[in-house]
Formats: C-alpha cells, sequence, structure tokens
C-alpha cells in the first residue's frame, strides 16, 4: 500500500493501466477508482466496497469519445453547456460492457472538474468511482478514514486532503421521452 500526493504520478498512471485500484478525491469525495474498461478492476471495486452486483458505477470521462453510448440530443446539449462539472448524467446504455451495466439500462457519466483528474483520465482511460466507503458506510472524508476502511485491499492512496464539503454530484437522468430531470 502506498500514500501518494498526485493522481498524475506515475506510479498511479501504471497502478490504474495494470488493473490495479486507487482512492483519490474526486471532484466531490474520495473515490474508489479503476479502469472502467476492465472488468477484473471493476470486480474488485465492488468486492472491495461489498458493492450490490445491481448497482451500476459512475463512469468519470475527459472527453466524449470516451463514452460507450453517445449521450441523446437533450443530454448533450446540456452537458455542453455544464461540463467539466460535478454533475453525473444517468443516460440509458446499450453498448456498455456488461460489467458496468450491471443488469441495468443506464448508467451515470460525469466529467470532472479538477484538471489533474481529467489528465488522468486522458492517460489511463475512463474510470469507475463509487465513493470511498464500504456498501451502508460514512463515505470517507479523508485519506486516513479512506485506509481504516479499506487497509491494504487498494494498492494506492492520493491524498488530497480533508473534504470539507461532502455534497453529492448534481444528479440529471434522461427520461424515456429523452427529456431531462433533476434528480438531486
Amino acid at each position: 500500500m502506498k500514500v501518494l500526493t498526485s493522481v498524475l504520478d506515475p506510479a498511479v498512471i501504471d497502478c490504474l493501466k495494470n488493473g490495479g485500484v486507487v482512492v483519490a478525491r474526486t471532484d466531490t469525495i474520495y473515490g474508489i477508482l479503476a479502469r472502467a474498461d476492465d472488468e477484473t478492476a471493476v470486480k474488485r471495486v465492488f468486492d472491495i466496497k461489498g458493492r450490490a452486483d445491481t448497482k451500476s458505477p459512475i463512469v468519470l470521462i475527459s472527453s466524449y469519445q470516451q463514452m460507450f453510448d453517445q449521450l441523446p440530443q437533450a443530454a448533450y446539449q446540456f452537458s455542453i453547456q455544464n461540463w467539466p462539472a460535478p454533475i453525473t448524467i444517468a443516460t440509458p446504455c446499450h453498448q456498455a460492457p456488461w460489467w458496468l451495466k450491471r443488469g441495468n439500462d443506464e448508467f451515470g457519466y460525469r466529467m470532472p472538474a479538477v484538471d489533474d483528474l481529467r489528465s488522468l483520465i486522458e492517460k489511463v482511460g475512463p474510470l469507475i468511482a463509487p465513493s470511498a466507503n464500504p456498501e451502508g458506510a460514512t463515505p470517507a472524508m479523508s485519506i486516513e478514514q479512506a485506509i481504516d476502511y479499506f487497509s491494504t485491499k487498494v494498492d494506492i492512496y492520493v491524498d488530497g486532503g480533508t473534504v470539507t464539503d461532502n455534497t453529492p454530484s448534481q444528479l440529471i437522468r434522461v427520461k424515456d421521452d429523452g427529456s431531462l430531470e433533476r434528480l438531486r
């Protein structure tokens, strides 16, 4: 287990490229990061968290080309006006791999508002980023709390300081008719 101070540290990049799991601060709270296109790494995150197999993860992207499905027109226009930001858009997914869909017909994308995190995603590809906590527990507000939760189950921890505002990302859902609905 390593504790580093930058998501752009070469060890973080190598870890993620090779199927590792990293806890790092996102644009909202600490998350458990793994490459979205790595089935084994995604399963490992679900196992570490004790996350229900029916819950789809949020996928962090740095560009629209990293999405598995195109956003419907209204969601695309909304995202152009608002991303990067702590705004997640839950959208229908048809082309995404089953290990991301988890039996669901939609999951959320977010283009984070943190430049270093977007740069990391450009280098390693889209990342899943569920909150850094065991299922049902309070999300970690510091790297120390994340270490208490997960210890050596995680390969690298990136200390991004203490979270002082744990407001979750805004959540926008694409409805069946293509219109948008704010869920939070």
